[in-house]
């Protein structure tokens, strides 16, 4: 015997497959990813690259082993997408090396150990990173800096070799600047007034945002994703920023200073809104990117990393089955 089973409202689904939600975001993407290029040269296109290639022939490896049908779970663009998503969170002229090894945690451990897309728990370009993040601090501190050029070979040599002089590698994010200044006693005045934040790229980072908005918004107006999570986001990280700097604007930094440092516009469009380990009701979201946006301040201002937001997200992740269940529309004829 068999029984019909009911889900809740609403029950009206977009027409596109997964397939053209995955070439949206890859679409979106394109802005920043041309920013970023522009900004740190080669080894940002040299991460895309092998990224991208290096999950999708993860995804084909475990699909085989699985003995799934390759064809359409290899055409479908998640696993290329998990690569770029990587990619554009890991520093410009990180070792290959590295690179496997994120896409392995975030390809088989992250995805198919859970059953596969649809079914993961975490977001898997989220879990690669945190992974090096934990396993390889120094590496992921090898920012370059931006007033010195390199070309092609010298990224190809890092790319491949893993090694370079230590003042190579003296730049740092904005959010590295701010944490390594208030660690040593400077306040955000002063900071400013030396070059420190210029120096480490504060205006650029701006730029590379607002690229990520531009993507963003062409998500929203396609509807791929939907405005509930970003603005959670939006509004947790800058209400919680807002608060602090009002008490002491000497050693907080500022609500736009948050929101524009940093990769945060990407991790609000592009990552937080990954449909499969996000909320699934409009209040769930709401919640769910509010979450992201408190513990990114959190982390950022006590944690041991400058910006936190990928552990924000994993953390989410895990509350995620606790939102819903608190906040999805009960069945139609259903007694609480």
């Amino acid at each position: 015997m068999s029984f019909l089973s009911s889900s809740p409202a609403p029950h009206q689904h977009s027409q596109r497959n997964v397939a053209q939600m995955m070439r949206d975001v890859l679409l979106a993407m394109f802005p920043v990813s041309i920013m970023l290029c522009w900004t740190y040269g080669w080894g940002v296109l040299l991460n895309i690259l092998f990224a991208a290639s290096c999950c999708w022939l993860l995804e084909a490896a475990a699909l085989k082993i699985r003995g799934r049908n390759l064809q359409p779970w290899l055409n479908d663009g998640s696993a290329p997408l998990t690569g770029v998503l990587l990619a554009l969170a890991l520093p410009p002229l990180t070792p290959w090396w590295l690179i496997v090894i994120a896409s392995l945690f975030a390809i088989v451990f992250a995805k198919h150990l859970y059953g596969g897309l649809g079914y993961n728990l975490f977001n898997p370009a989220m879990a690669g990173y945190a992974v090096l993040l934990i396993s390889f601090p120094a590496y992921m501190a090898w920012w370059p800096d931006l007033s010195a050029g390199y070309n092609l070979n010298d990224t190809l040599h890092y790319f491949l070799y893993g090694t370079a002089a230590a003042d190579a590698f003296s730049g740092a994010t904005p959010l590295d600047a701010v944490q390594t200044g208030l660690k040593q006693m400077q306040t955000l005045p002063e900071l400013v007034a030396s070059g420190t934040l210029a120096t480490a790229g504060s205006a650029e980072w701006v730029w590379i945002n607002l690229a990520a908005i531009t993507g963003g918004l062409f998500l929203l107006m396609r509807r791929t994703i939907t405005w509930q999570i970003p603005a959670g986001v939006i509004l947790g990280l800058a209400l919680s920023a807002l608060i602090a700097w009002v008490g002491d604007a000497a050693v907080n930094p500022s609500p736009w200073l948050q929101l524009v440092s940093g990769g945060t516009m990407i991790g609000v469009f592009f990552i937080a809104t990954d449909p499969v380990s996000s909320a699934s009701s409009p209040k769930g979201k709401l919640i769910y990117g509010a979450g992201i946006g408190v513990l990114t301040y959190v982390i950022r201002t006590w944690g041991a990393y400058p910006d936190g937001f990928a552990f924000a997200v994993l953390l989410m992740n895990l509350a995620v089955p606790l939102i819903d269940r608190y906040t999805r529309p009960t069945l139609y004829g259903q007694v609480q």
